[in-house]
């Protein structure tokens, strides 16, 4: 017997992905989310087999975002060390984060990156159908210089027309939300916004008034490739602007799932440094 929160494959795909069941509806359909990529699915049962998968940080693409991590701790404890050995006194403030994700489980391992990454961040688990409702009181409290925007999403099962806002699970919620993020702040270099999931409605999304979105060719993204973004700009000089290949550089899935605007960073230096 199936039930909620068993990890499964879907015999049907080779068992490419792997899901956590989120319900299990009286008609044999399995209602699924993706365990490492931001897809929602569903199947009959009769296609679903269960695994053993405890630790979804065995996954090897979790593994290469933890080596990419380290390199960018690495890159950074480097660059600090020269400037002391120049006896520099420097005050340091990296951008702030606010994080909204239709996925606790997600949210929870970004958040570990986060921190691991020394990002100032605030994480918000809300469902995304609440996303519109929440965002313009959660950005008057917290103020954030980014803003990531994201959960689950896919396209409908046999739809060819990628274009119609309704053919996709979430991607009408986070076009709504990024929308009232603009209401609040339109200026794209003051708050800098990333939105979307798995095969989002990309051009929707950038036309909404997103900094960076995903899917350009409706690919599956990776739970953790909003934290690097985020990175990117949050250490990023006030006075760069970055291209959008550099930003999405240490992303795990690249241009084909991520585009956007070349945007400028949210670091602010100073001196002399707090003792």
């Amino acid at each position: 017997m199936l039930k909620v929160g068993d990890i499964v494959v879907r015999r049907s795909y080779g068992g490419d992905l792997y899901f956590r069941i989120t319900e299990v509806t009286p008609y044999g359909i399995v209602k699924l989310s993706g365990l490492n990529y931001r897809i929602l699915a569903d199947a009959p049962w009769q296609d679903l087999q269960k695994v053993y998968y405890s630790n979804p940080l065995d996954d090897i693409t979790l593994i290469k975002a933890e080596k990419t991590m380290r390199g960018i701790l690495k890159k950074r404890l480097s660059e600090e060390n020269q400037r002391r050995a120049s006896g520099e006194s420097i005050l340091k403030r990296p951008g702030k984060v606010l994080h909204v994700d239709g996925d606790p489980s997600y949210l929870k391992v970004c958040l570990k990156f986060y921190e691991g990454l020394g990002i100032d961040v605030v994480g918000k688990d809300i469902e995304e159908k609440d996303h519109p409702l929440e965002i313009s009181s959660m950005l008057r409290e917290y103020r954030p210089d980014i803003l990531v925007i994201t959960g689950h999403d896919s396209i409908v099962k046999g739809t060819s027309d990628y274009k119609n806002i309704n053919n996709y699970r979430n991607s009408k919620h986070f076009v709504e939300t990024v929308k009232r993020a603009r209401e609040y702040e339109p200026n794209m270099d003051e708050l800098v916004v990333f939105a979307g999931a798995c095969q989002s409605n990309y051009e929707a999304l950038i036309e909404a008034g997103a900094n960076f979105a995903s899917s350009p060719e409706r690919v599956m993204i990776h739970a953790l490739d909003p934290v690097f973004i985020c990175e990117k700009i949050a250490y990023a000089s006030m006075a760069k602007i970055l291209a959008i290949e550099e930003i999405i550089e240490n992303t795990i899935t690249g241009l084909k799932g991520i585009g956007g605007f070349q945007t400028r960073g949210k670091y602010r230096e100073g001196a002399p440094s707090i003792l």
